[in-house]
């Protein structure tokens, strides 16, 4: 593994350029986040957002530039994606759940089957898991029986069973009604509050101006403009930040 040392960025993006065919989706962008910093990424729908963190994750290549963690290059040729998703936890708009066993054991899966782990040590940390996203009881509870906060709160946990350094968050709240949000939200802000470092897709602008310690602005491709909640939200510079920022806030 590469030699990091935590005074690094724990995620450093370089002018990462990402095409689907023909199409452009990411022209150039760069940025570095350090260990314990959350970020929130926002921007108009097919503005880069979700493939900008897929790639991080290794879930979508590159064309050209640079993405590293922790010092390790993501998309060199000789990477152990094993070793990079148990660096880097990621979660879903869908859940992913799987329908036939119960939220224990879609938490234990992971952490038994790839990390060989013993089921004893896996099932007392998921039921710590369990209540750490305040679904105490639910244990034997199947994903058909979970409103789907719920269901998010157990992806959620799955996603820390293999004790990432980093969270992905890619639009978490979308497919849920809005009652069910807040406590998704809440679940996350406790993750931030304990220094786990996170970078969220997300679309909850009250959210973003709370938890994050910085914001980026992506529209069509690049970054237009970043900085921290206070000055983005009340100083944006750019114009069509202001423009997106007014139909939203």
């Amino acid at each position: 593994m590469a030699d990091w040392t935590p005074d690094q960025p724990i995620v450093s993006v370089k002018e990462v350029y990402k095409s689907f065919g023909e199409l452009e989706v990411l022209k150039g962008v760069s940025f570095d986040v350090m260990k314990g910093e959350v970020i929130c990424i926002i921007g108009p729908s097919g503005s880069g957002k979700s493939t900008l963190i897929r790639c991080i994750n290794a879930l979508n290549d590159i064309q050209s530039g640079s993405i590293t963690v922790e010092g390790q290059e993501v998309h060199a040729p000789n990477l152990d994606k094993l070793e990079l998703r148990k660096k880097v936890g990621m979660v879903f708009q869908q859940y992913n759940l799987f329908p036939h066993k119960t939220a224990l054991e879609n938490i234990m899966m992971a952490p038994i089957k790839v990390l060989k782990e013993p089921k004893e040590q896996v099932a007392e940390r998921a039921r710590a898991l369990l209540a750490k996203v305040r679904l105490e009881g639910k244990e034997d509870s199947y994903p058909g029986e979970l409103s789907g906060g719920q269901q998010q709160r157990v992806a959620i946990a799955r996603s820390l069973a293999m004790r990432p350094d980093v969270m992905l968050f890619d639009e978490v709240t979308a497919a849920l009604d809005p009652e069910t949000v807040k406590e998704v939200l809440v679940t996350i802000k406790d993750l931030a509050q304990e220094g786990m470092t996170c970078m969220l897709v997300t679309h909850e602008m009250g959210f973003a101006r709370e938890v994050a310690d910085h914001i980026y602005f992506t529209d069509r491709g690049v970054i237009v403009e970043h900085g921290p909640p206070a000055t983005f939200f009340d100083q944006a510079q750019d114009p069509r930040t202001r423009e997106f920022l007014s139909q939203i806030l």
